[in-house]
């Protein structure tokens, strides 16, 4: 029979997860009897991804704002100057309250026009009106309300971000505008750099502009306070609100779940399908311009086969060209040679131009993130399947 369908994506239900629960069995089982209800087969190299959240939770990856504060008291002796956090209550809020309970007084270093992730605080083209260069020009908050108004409130959260996180410092936050890390060196020398993918870069700078001490959100809480959860590689890095005084951290110990339950299912199915977690997909919004990636990764963890980038043919470039003379059947087995006999290594060839180079972890992240959502379908479990099929494959 003609093969007549690629690469599909299933979101699996699953029960709700507790702290201490087996999830490597409640994954297995929901999946095996999703395939036994919808009678579907699982296959050879089936993709199936697992939410961090749903780690998190089973492992009991919590921290409260009262443990970050414990942290930041042990690591800073007086202000922390905070450069570049994220403009989030989910991602950030917690941990700003946890930073002010130490009792330090914070100087909060705002990037401009956006943060890294492409929350905006101001409209662009009202900047430029205003003749504002954000590559040297520094604005303290009274600036930014006389220039920008009382109010400036994100278009799809409807939230005055600078306004929050002032309430959440009240008197004990002052807050700057600056896209040069280095300007915080003009109020303390003690530094919690806060944004995610930029991190090393950041610190680098501030390091050798000759600040004192350099933390980053990496930095917090990869130890545990007072039992408390905690990441060794990320600290506070990829956490979520969980309630408005705790954080659900982002899961540990990856590599051991995916490979556990890669060799479930091989003992339960005899098949050899490929595990990952993830977290944010890695795309981004045409309209509100924000970048979706505010975890520090894709996926903390996958199994063997996950590595590397896609190797694949652009077939329209094959078929407007070299192949635009055949029609019908000829066409169709001329590419399916051309499929079949392609170099291993089609980066930078003609013939590969205009597919994606990216990681196959980030692009199947993100189809996993797309498909499970991030409210109420309760399917934190997706299943890929014919992901690495391709015309030629019956």
């Amino acid at each position: 029979m003609v093969r007549t369908v690629g690469t599909t994506a299933r979101g699996i239900r699953t029960p709700i997860v507790k702290k201490g629960d087996d999830l490597v069995n409640i994954v297995v089982d929901s999946l095996l009897l999703a395939a036994n209800s919808e009678n579907f087969h699982i296959n050879d190299r089936d993709v199936l991804g697992i939410t961090e959240s749903l780690l998190a939770r089973a492992q009991g990856n919590y921290a409260t704002a009262d443990i970050i504060g414990k942290d930041i008291e042990s690591k800073f002796p007086s202000t922390v100057g905070l450069v570049f956090p994220i403009l989030s209550r989910n991602r950030f809020s917690i941990i700003l309250k946890g930073i002010i309970s130490s009792g330090r007084k914070v100087v909060l270093l705002l990037s401009y026009p956006s943060d890294e992730v492409g929350n905006h605080l101001m409209d662009i083209d009202k900047m430029d009106e205003l003749k504002i260069n954000p590559y040297i020009d520094v604005l303290t908050e009274s600036d930014y309300r006389k220039l920008f108004g009382e109010k400036v409130v994100h278009p799809f959260t409807g939230v005055d971000y600078v306004n929050v996180y002032k309430e959440i410092g009240k008197e004990n936050i002052e807050i700057i505008f600056s896209n040069d890390p280095r300007t915080i060196l003009n109020y303390t020398k003690d530094i919690l750099v806060a944004n995610v993918h930029d991190r090393h870069r950041t610190k680098r700078i501030l390091k050798e502009a000759g600040a004192n001490l350099v933390y980053g959100l990496d930095d917090i809480l990869n130890s545990p306070i007072d039992n408390s959860g905690y990441n060794p590689e990320y600290g506070v890095l990829g956490s979520n609100l969980s309630s408005d005084h705790e954080l659900k951290l982002f899961p540990r110990d990856c590599q051991v779940f995916v490979e556990s339950v890669q060799n479930k299912i091989k003992e339960k199915t005899g098949k050899n399908i490929e595990v990952m977690i993830y977290g944010d997909g890695a795309f981004k919004d045409p309209v509100g311009k924000i970048w979706e990636l505010a975890d520090p990764v894709v996926s903390p963890g996958y199994t063997k086969g996950l590595e590397g980038t896609p190797n694949e043919l652009k077939l329209k470039y094959i078929v407007d060209t070299e192949l635009d003379a055949l029609r019908g059947d000829e066409v169709i087995e001329a590419v399916k040679k051309k499929i079949n006999t392609k170099n291993n290594h089609m980066v930078s060839k003609e013939e590969s131009l205009g597919t994606t180079p990216r990681r196959l972890t980030d692009l199947l992240g993100s189809l996993c993130d797309l498909t499970s959502g991030s409210g109420d379908k309760g399917t934190p479990v997706v299943l890929i399947q014919g992901y690495f099929d391709n015309y030629a494959t019956e």
